[in-house]
């Protein structure tokens, strides 16, 4: 008797929100964002919609396909922040003493600038792809999630909705044949210009083995003292997808709850 083959499955999720951030790479005083969301942020909100720990295994997730489609590509934002001591002391430095304590910065420094870069107005379409049981798990953890979601970091919320269901086919097929989720002002003003086309070229990312382009922001492991990262191969290309425009572009609100951001027209 031959044990059936497992059947796949493709989970569609609207990555939206005023802001958001989705860095590869930081540093102390400065913590930069790339222009679409990387595997391990996606792999994060996953993980925190199904109440994983910090020190959970993520060998399911972190297996899963994705394809990134650019729908609204938004805009830099640069977050100036500067720290000091309220006492007028001076900063502590990254060195320690014999005994485990922070040394004062020497010459003593009393204002440390940092930055944080988010991209704002933006929009994505993401389709993660595994077996189907794992998929349909983690939709439904998605729309009942134990941890609050961000995209990226904490303080940046997504709006609604976030889930768009699950899609029979390959994971290009799905970012092919889903609808333009741009906002309807974008849509609009598109429209205007393009005479309420059918169709629109939206630039993609996606997993490949032979892609030319090499990421190092697969999760292996999200503990805090021991975050590991391994590689995965990307392509890029563009996908005619289906604007959905229509005399009124409004799209339907989720019916699901209050969405907080629904008067800036997410």
């Amino acid at each position: 008797m031959t044990t059936p083959p497992h059947r796949s499955s493709v989970l569609l999720l609207r990555l939206a929100g005023p802001l958001q951030s989705w860095g590869d790479r930081s540093a102390f005083n400065r913590r930069e964002t790339r222009p679409e969301p990387t595997k391990s942020g996606v792999v994060g909100l996953l993980a925190a919609a199904a109440g994983r720990s910090r020190h959970a295994a993520l060998d399911d997730l972190a297996g899963l396909g994705l394809g990134i489609r650019i729908d609204q590509p938004g805009s830099i934002l640069r977050d100036y922040h500067t720290v000091s001591d309220y006492r007028g002391q001076p900063l502590l430095s990254a060195a320690v003493t014999a005994k485990g304590q922070q040394k004062p910065t020497s010459p003593a420094k009393h204002t440390h600038i940092t930055q944080r870069f988010y991209l704002q107005d933006a929009i994505f379409l993401a389709a993660v792809e595994g077996p189907e049981e794992l998929i349909t798990t983690l939709e439904h953890a998605i729309r009942h999630p134990a941890f609050p979601l961000a995209l990226g970091r904490r303080s940046c919320v997504p709006a609604q909705p976030l889930a768009l269901g699950q899609r029979t086919g390959s994971l290009e097929d799905a970012l092919r044949t889903e609808p333009w989720q741009a906002t309807p002002a974008t849509r609009k003003r598109w429209g205007r210009q393009n005479g309420d086309a059918a169709h629109i070229d939206l630039p993609a990312t996606l997993d490949d083995p032979a892609g030319d382009e090499v990421r190092d922001d697969v999760p292996l492991s999200f503990a805090p003292r021991s975050r590991t990262f391994t590689t995965r191969r990307t392509r890029h290309t563009y996908l005619e997808a289906p604007t959905g425009l229509t005399p009124d572009p409004a799209r339907p609100r989720n019916p699901g709850g209050h969405d907080p951001f629904a008067l800036l027209g997410w």
